[in-house]
């Protein structure tokens, strides 16, 4: 569900050695904005008779993911409160992070998606747990389902009132009545239009249910709705800027001055209104935004997001990553190794000092580094464990790549759709010299990046090498009895 609005723009590609990487695009069914933006076309067809609809193009459309573990597991510790008062914590919702900068987030089946200019632009924590609460309102709600139910009556709507104006037509045709023949054709015409204005008022209402959810569960989870009220002020004020003049029932969402007069009494009322976020959980917001701001921006970005607090210790982060990635590794160093000073059990900025070792092909040191960084690690992330079994991998010793190919494929069994997990695992499996599981994981790698032919052959080739039966010969065989999309 857009709950906020925005375009998606072009992609970043991060560096591929960063901590934070684009690892494939992701395919989805249409989400509300993929509704909204093709509604009028896929309304005009039905009403014309036509058998084309716009909808099967929004489906194969796909986003650019991020892949942090640092970020992953603030909005999921941001997320976890909020779906247990929803009662979605059985649910197995996954948060999803979209290489986008614009503030925008949305659901798609059992997960939400929430764009990295949200999580930059948001000041604090309470912001963007505001953002996920609305999200959440929608999943429970089962608004997604619903929409595609009401999208459903209003072709049918249009088509029905379009096959009455073509009635009209022929009628006063055929009696000489001109008038009438006039009146089908407005009839034909208006049909996509009032369909299209009943569904974007079903939108609207949804929107305002997710708003109200929203209040109720953090209110449940003893956390401030200011947080709401400072986004939608935020996109009063911008839409305000643009200078633009829009018509409220030709819109999927209420304006943001609407959606505030409606809810502010609401969170006022809630006793928890005044209720800071934690420092504690300040200052990992700060890290991440400073994280996000180096990777998307470098060091300008970083500078312009903290200009009123340059000594934040996101601030700092987001320097040292910054330095690293513009590759003055050497310069880099030192201040991650200032902040691994100031905080021993920071997993991540140890993290992030393997990728500056990796950087200078100290893979040994790197190996350590990601090593340490994992057993700091709480959650054993498989993206840290994934990073440190790729340094083994690089080092090529025997004894290295045996363990380096325990540790991808224990990163792999908690993110089984990694296609970085298993093209190190191929490479891996092939300086062993063990080809028949290296054509495997090269299948999966491929199957999981959508390149389903290409994931075939390999399975094809892996089978020749494998015991008939066994369970990785299986493996292969479902990719390739796999359908092609």
């Amino acid at each position: 569900m857009g709950a906020y609005g925005g375009s998606f723009l072009s992609k970043i590609d991060f560096d591929t050695n960063g901590t934070m990487m684009t690892v494939r695009p992701i395919r989805l069914r249409p989400s509300i904005a993929s509704f909204a933006r093709n509604t009028l076309l896929a309304l005009t067809a039905a009403a014309l008779g036509m058998v084309q609809t716009s909808i099967a193009h929004a489906q194969s459309s796909s986003l650019p993911i991020v892949r942090d573990a640092e970020i992953e597991a603030l909005v999921t510790d941001y997320a976890t409160p909020i779906l247990n008062a929803a009662g979605l914590g059985n649910h197995a919702i996954k948060i999803v992070l979209v290489n986008n900068s614009s503030f925008n987030a949305f659901v798609d089946g059992r997960r939400i998606f929430i764009n990295t200019g949200a999580l930059l632009q948001a000041e604090t924590p309470n912001e963007i747990i505001g953002v996920l609460a609305h999200e959440t309102g929608h999943l429970a709600g089962g608004h997604q389902f619903q929409l595609r139910e009401q999208l459903a009556n209003a072709k049918t709507m249009a088509v029905v009132a379009g096959l009455l104006g073509a009635g009209a037509i022929v009628a006063g045709a055929a009696a000489g009545a001109g008038g009438l023949s006039k009146a089908g054709a407005g009839i034909a015409m208006g049909a996509p239009e009032v369909a299209m204005r009943g569904l974007l008022n079903y939108q609207r209402t949804e929107e305002m249910a997710a708003d109200r959810s929203a209040i109720t569960y953090l209110a449940k989870t003893g956390q401030s709705a200011k947080g709401m009220l400072t986004t939608f002020e935020r996109f009063s004020n911008a839409l305000a800027l643009t200078g633009t003049r829009m018509d409220p029932y030709r819109i999927s969402h209420p304006l943001p001055r609407e959606r505030i007069a409606n809810l502010e009494t609401l969170a006022r009322a809630s006793p928890y209104f005044d209720k800071l976020d934690s420092p504690a959980l300040q200052q990992r917001h700060d890290l991440m935004r400073g994280k996000i701001a180096a990777y998307t921006g470098g060091g300008a970005s970083v500078l312009q997001t903290f200009r009123k607090d340059p000594q934040n210790i996101g601030a700092r982060y987001g320097d040292a990553i910054a330095t690293y990635l513009n590759g003055s590794v050497q310069a880099a160093l030192p201040k991650i190794d200032a902040l691994i000073k100031e905080q021993p059990k920071n997993p991540y900025f140890v993290e992030i000092r393997g990728e500056m070792l990796l950087k200078q092909n100290k893979v040994q040191d790197a190996a350590a580094a990601f090593q340490k960084a994992s057993s700091l690690d709480p959650r054993r992330s498989s993206l840290i464990r994934m990073s440190y079994g790729r340094a083994l991998m690089l080092t090529g010793t025997p004894a290295n790549l045996k363990t380096s190919i325990d540790e991808l494929k224990a990163s792999i069994g908690r993110d089984r759709e990694s296609p970085a997990g298993y093209a190190y695992l191929a490479q891996a499996y092939g300086q062993m010299g063990d080809m028949a599981r290296s054509d495997l994981a090269s299948a999966e790698e491929k199957y999981y990046s959508g390149k389903t032919q290409d994931a075939q052959i390999f399975a094809t080739r892996a089978q020749r090498g494998l015991k008939s039966g066994s369970p990785e010969w299986i493996q292969a065989q479902d990719i390739i009895s796999a359908k092609r999309k």
